[in-house]
């Protein structure tokens, strides 16, 4: 099947093949997005999918070391690595156009016949634990955790993609392997591809090594639960020297249209140095290095966020700048003229991102991972240059609800008193 400018073949078992033909590079990017991530665990499986991801690292029945793995890719000077998220996991590889059937073949090998030794999964296992330490040590990181633990509490949505040092430590060997035979099966696999290659070779050299594989039956994602009907507020307690705030609200999924008008909105607000938070948190006030907004969306819900840190001492000042910009936002909209530099922004960004083989292949397996179908840039661009001042003013409306509003922070402080005054609580 043949898109704009991307082809797309569905093997016999299932397992998608995209392909996007890029002659003007030197590199081949082969990516293999599963379908599996945080949103597909129990409580008790919490960091499987992503101890699950190292252990692939770890050896084959073919490259029985975890130098055997990365050797073959880094010795031609090729970089490969992986990635877990909530709704899927990514494996990636970026050589030198000669190389391809040696990426593909690593890939395919990891993916299909890892060993899952138990004495390297101990290994890992101290590993992730170490990173999971990471986390606790990063007060920025720590707050998103914290965010997103208040915003969906016990919930699969709401906890670190990489589980707890508790969940960790009980993952067993027999249940990482019976998650990994449930979800690595074809029927749950895109192979993206972009590059100085054909589509047909592609296909055939995946289909040589996953051609046979039984399609099997994958769970499916946790849904959102959002019964969030009054602001709610998390402070963590840590002696930093910054005090980290993050204000969110329950926001649009990937689904919905109006993702591109909240990614807008993100932009005007916090999104580079003529943005709104950054003028008037840094420029204007001086309280703050970091100052920010993003937008995240998922299959069947999202969230628009806030997030500046700064000294203990300005936390209230800066978490009312903050609420007040969004306000701001909610009851006067924007102006023509910021709608059009985010439109400029958008599109720059994004087509600046497809002149890269690996931003290529993954704007091809993502979309057909989650979507089940892929928008070019072209449509995307398009999409952008509909979105209107009025679609601004009601996504705005929609989304920045005060009582709806999600306050976490990351500091010195003892007491939720003088932040909760700030929501009304």
């Amino acid at each position: 099947m043949e898109g704009h400018g991307y082809r797309r073949t569905t093997l016999e078992n299932g397992l998608r093949i995209v392909t996007e033909t890029m002659p003007s590079t030197r590199s081949v990017a082969v990516s293999m997005y599963v379908g599996a991530g945080s949103r597909y665990e129990t409580t008790e499986q919490a960091g499987i999918s992503h101890l699950l991801e190292h252990l692939l690292f770890k050896g084959t029945e073919k490259r029985p070391t975890p130098q055997e793995i990365s050797e073959p890719i880094e010795g031609v000077g090729g970089v490969m690595n992986a990635g877990t998220d909530r709704e899927l996991t990514v494996y990636y590889a970026k050589v030198a156009r000669p190389h391809f059937d040696r990426a593909a073949d690593v890939l395919t090998d990891m993916v299909r016949h890892p060993l899952m030794a138990n004495e390297e999964l101990e290994k890992e296992r101290k590993v992730v634990i170490e990173e999971i330490a990471s986390t606790g040590d990063s007060p920025a990181q720590l707050v998103d955790v914290l965010l997103d633990e208040t915003m969906w509490p016990n919930q699969a949505l709401g906890r670190d993609v990489a589980g707890t040092e508790e969940s960790v430590i009980g993952l067993t060997r027999d249940g990482t392997v019976e998650y990994l035979r449930r979800q690595y099966v074809p029927n749950n696999i895109v192979v993206a591809v972009a590059g100085a290659i054909e589509h047909e070779e592609v296909v055939a050299a995946i289909e040589g090594p996953l051609g046979d594989w039984q399609r099997g039956t994958p769970s499916s994602w946790f849904p959102a639960i959002n019964g969030q009907d009054t602001p709610r507020l998390a402070v963590q307690y840590k002696a930093t020297e910054q005090a980290h705030i993050e204000i969110a609200v329950h926001a649009v999924s990937s689904q919905d249209p109006d993702r591109f008008t909240l990614d807008l909105i993100s932009v005007i607000l916090g999104e580079g140095m003529s943005s709104r938070l950054f003028l008037e948190l840094r420029e204007k006030r001086a309280i703050c290095y970091d100052v920010h907004s993003y937008a995240s969306h998922y299959l069947d819900t999202g969230s628009f966020a806030v997030y500046a840190a700064v000294d203990p001492k300005k936390t209230v000042e800066a978490a009312k700048a903050l609420i007040e910009e969004l306000s701001r936002v909610r009851a006067e909209g924007v102006t023509e003229e910021e709608l059009y530099k985010a439109k400029e922004l958008s599109k720059g960004r994004l087509l600046l991102r497809m002149e890269d083989t690996r931003s290529v292949s993954g704007w091809l397996g993502g979309q057909e991972m989650l979507n089940g179908e892929i928008k070019t840039p072209d449509e995307v661009v398009a999409l952008v240059e509909a979105v209107t001042i009025d679609d601004m003013r009601r996504v705005a409306k929609k989304i920045l609800d005060e009582k709806q509003m999600t306050m976490a922070l990351v500091g010195p402080f003892r007491s939720e008193k003088k932040f909760a005054a700030l929501l009304n609580l």
